[in-house]
C-alpha cells in the first residue's frame, strides 16, 4: 500500500485544485511519489477536458506584449467570461503575449504546461487563438491600443508606420479598434467578395425600380461606399470624418496594422 498522509492529500489538492478523493486516489496509483500524482491528475484532467473541444469559445482575453521594436497580440479563447475574467487567465495570457514579443510565435510552447493545467482548473474549452507578432523594420514607428473591459483585454491594435510619429500611429491604432477594418488597401480585398457584394449591390438596385441604364454607375457608387468600411486607407477617420486615414498619414506610410477582438 502507497505511503502517504492526510497532509500529503491536502497538499495535492492545494497544488491541483483536485478533490480529496481523487488526489487521494492519485496518490494511491503512482505510490505516494507527490510528482507523478501530480501529473497523474493533470493528465486525468486534459483527458476530460479534451472531450469539451467541440464546445463553442467565443470568450477569452487578449494581451499586448512589447519588447524593443517588437510588439505582439495573443489571444487565449475560453467558453465564460468568468473564467476569461479572472486573475490566472489574465496573467497566463500576458505572459503569453511577452513572451512571443520577445521571441517569436514559436516561444508560446514554452507554456504549455501552464496551458495545459489552465485547462484542467477551468474545465472549459481553454485554447490559444490567434497570435500577431510584429517585428518593426529599423526608423519604423510601432504602437499598439488595448481596450480593458472588465478587467481583461478584449480588443487589441498593432500598428506600424514609416515616416510617422508614435502619436500619429497611436491615433490610428485607436481608430482601427473602434472601426475593425478587416484590410488595409483595396487590392487585399478577395476578388470574390468584391463580385458577390457587387452582385447584391446591383439586385438591390434593380429592386429599387432604377432605370436599367443608371444601374452601373448607382452599382459602383455603392461599391465604393462599401469599400469605405472595409478600407482602412479610406475610412473617416473617427474623430474627424471629412479626414480618411490617407489625409490623416500625410506623408507617412501605414505599413500594416494588426487586430484582434473578442467575439469572432
Amino acid at each position: 500500500m502507497a505511503d502517504f498522509t492526510a497532509k500529503d492529500v491536502q497538499k495535492l489538492r492545494q497544488a491541483t485544485g483536485a478533490g480529496m478523493m481523487d488526489a487521494k486516489k492519485a496518490l494511491t496509483e503512482n505510490d505516494g511519489d507527490f510528482e507523478q500524482a501530480a501529473q497523474w491528475l493533470r493528465e486525468k484532467g486534459l483527458a476530460k477536458v479534451a472531450k469539451l473541444a467541440e464546445r463553442e469559445n467565443t470568450q477569452g482575453t487578449v494581451a499586448i506584449g512589447t519588447d524593443g521594436n517588437a510588439a505582439a497580440i495573443v489571444e487565449l479563447k475560453a467558453e465564460t467570461d468568468f473564467s476569461a475574467k479572472a486573475e490566472d487567465f489574465v496573467s497566463l495570457t500576458q505572459k503569453l503575449a511577452d513572451l512571443v514579443a520577445a521571441k517569436g510565435t514559436d516561444a508560446v510552447r514554452e507554456l504549455a504546461d501552464e496551458l495545459d493545467a489552465l485547462k484542467v482548473a477551468k474545465r472549459e474549452n481553454i485554447e490559444l487563438g490567434r497570435v500577431i507578432r510584429f517585428d518593426a523594420a529599423p526608423g519604423n514607428v510601432l504602437d499598439t491600443y488595448l481596450h480593458v473591459q472588465d478587467g481583461r483585454g478584449v480588443n487589441a491594435v498593432l500598428v506600424e508606420l514609416a515616416g510617422g510619429t508614435p502619436e500619429l500611429a497611436h491615433d490610428i491604432a485607436v481608430h482601427v479598434a473602434f472601426t475593425k477594418p478587416p484590410y488595409l488597401t483595396r487590392d487585399e480585398v478577395p476578388a470574390e467578395a468584391v463580385d458577390k457584394e457587387r452582385q447584391a449591390l446591383l439586385d438591390i438596385t434593380k429592386a429599387e425600380g432604377k432605370p436599367e441604364q443608371a444601374w452601373p454607375k448607382i452599382v459602383e457608387g455603392r461599391l465604393n461606399a462599401w469599400y469605405k468600411d472595409q478600407v482602412l486607407l479610406e475610412q473617416g477617420y473617427v474623430r474627424d470624418d471629412k479626414k480618411t486615414i490617407t489625409d490623416l498619414l500625410g506623408g507617412a506610410e501605414l505599413v500594416r496594422f494588426g487586430q484582434v477582438y473578442i467575439g469572432v
